[in-house]
């Protein structure tokens, strides 16, 4: 694969070279250019993926350059812009005219390389057209490089095309609600605004009125979402009768109001979230089989943090940059052990523990690099019981009662799995039933009546 092409424009000899050298050890071809002029026969000759652009040089400014090049409908790449003195009407200016970032001196080459990564990474996804920093996230297109992540992406970009009841598969905490978003933003047909209904939240004696409104003037939410996206979250907990009414709407394409009057023709598309769990629930006859199979029409397993671990660095890394510009945070990075060890940390909450665990850190008083203590000192050694073994933070025990916990929790639910039967057990766990019976009794797991074959 060619190096990326990186094009530096600043009128700071010092700033050139450091730049310079810096990327050139990234890996990147760069080249570089000290006022507006050398910039455009470098920007002509090199045609760079990514220009790093000074605000304030001698001859024009980098408004001007940057206004100059926007208004060009060929060999669009992002922008960064650089400034020491800019102001939030600066920043405006340039984001309006296209530019990707803006970042401000002295530069903090660990945050700029973080930008010059994603600034790239957009313009691989959208190699035409311009690069603000809100269409360069592809529309909140879930981070990671990871193939379980390449995959959704993939998938979640290709079924936005469609307007049929799309359904999140996945634990809570995986974002869903984020990716319902991504799906509403690639759906280019789609006008409308983005509504989100918590299930848990709608009562059975108001459930009709806030699905179908009252009249025009106070509609329900399939009508505030019209020629858009209405997200339904965790649809294991509608009460029934908000299952019954949706039904009904799906199967007849229309409703109406509590108010009364003429029937309203559905024009939203449903996207809907539900724990893995619903498929017991369906199966036990706990949720409308009907209703899962209409809002199920596209199905898409959403993966768990678990599930996708090498991704774990890269994501610490986006959410210190996003949490650092949305909510000005102080920037840290975290060491090579620190990443390790939470690359190996089962992550019960998934991507949502990862994201509040790295807003700690940064609200942490502590020096800019996060070291492997202070990891340990936040992550909680305290799982219940009763979790499941892939969810247990083995590595914050000692050798001895990792061992136990996971002899316990594996024996447990190896047992479950044959009904009981130590029999069964010996044999799926390849273990003599002396030696087996043993080693249940020592770590306190109880065998019930029948547990012979």
């Amino acid at each position: 694969m060619n190096a990326s092409r990186i094009l530096v424009v600043d009128d700071e000899s010092d700033i050139r070279r450091l730049l310079q050298e810096i990327l050139t050890e990234e890996g990147y071809e760069v080249e570089v250019a000290a006022d507006a002029g050398q910039a455009r026969a470098a920007r002509a000759r090199q045609h760079p993926d990514l220009v790093l652009l000074d605000i304030w040089m001698p001859d024009t400014d980098g408004i001007t350059l940057l206004r100059e090049w926007s208004s060009e409908s060929t060999d669009a790449c992002p922008v960064v812009m650089m400034s020491g003195h800019g102001t939030v009407e600066t920043a405006v200016e340039a984001t309006r005219l296209g530019a990707y970032d803006f970042v401000e001196k002295p530069l903090s080459l660990a945050k700029l390389l973080r930008t010059v990564e994603r600034a790239l990474d957009a313009k691989s996804r959208r190699p035409s057209g311009k690069f603000t920093a809100a269409g360069a996230a592809g529309a909140a297109a879930p981070a990671g490089r990871s193939r379980a992540m390449v995959l959704l992406r993939s998938e979640l970009a290709r079924l936005a095309a469609y307007s049929a009841p799309l359904l999140l598969l996945g634990e809570s905490g995986t974002d869903r609600e984020q990716l319902a978003r991504f799906v509403h933003q690639s759906g280019a047909s789609l006008a409308g605004p983005f509504v989100v209904l918590d299930s848990r939240t709608l009562r059975e004696e108001i459930a009709a009125t806030v699905l179908f409104g009252v009249d025009a003037a106070h509609p329900g939410v399939l009508e505030q979402a019209r020629q858009g996206t209405l997200f339904l979250s965790d649809i294991e907990d509608l009460p029934e009768s908000a299952q019954r009414l949706l039904s009904g709407i799906l199967e007849n394409g229309r409703f109406v109001r509590t108010g009364g009057g003429e029937p309203v023709a559905l024009q939203t598309r449903i996207v809907s979230s539900a724990r893995p769990g619903i498929v017991g629930r369906v199966l036990a006859d706990g949720f409308r089989r009907d209703l899962y199979a209409q809002l199920s029409v596209l199905l898409v397993r959403v993966p768990a943090l678990r599930d996708y671990a090498e991704d774990v660095p890269e994501l610490l890394r986006h959410y210190v940059d996003l949490l650092t510009e949305a909510e000005g945070l102080r920037f840290r990075r975290f060491s090579v052990a620190a990443q390790n060890r939470l690359r190996n940390y089962p992550w019960p909450d998934n991507v949502r523990e990862l994201r509040n665990l790295t807003r700690r850190f940064l609200l942490n008083e502590g020096p800019e690099e996060i070291g492997l203590e202070e990891v340990e000192r936040e992550l909680s050694a305290q799982t219940p019981a009763d979790e499941p073994l892939v969810k247990h933070d083995l590595l914050a025990l000692p050798l001895r009662e990792a061992r136990e916990q996971f002899e316990r929790a594996y024996l447990q639910q190896q047992l479950m799995l044959c009904n009981g039967k130590v029999g069964l057990l010996a044999k799926r766990v390849d273990m003599e039933r002396t030696h087996l019976y043993r080693k249940l009794r020592s770590l306190g797991i109880e065998i019930g009546h029948g547990a012979e074959d």
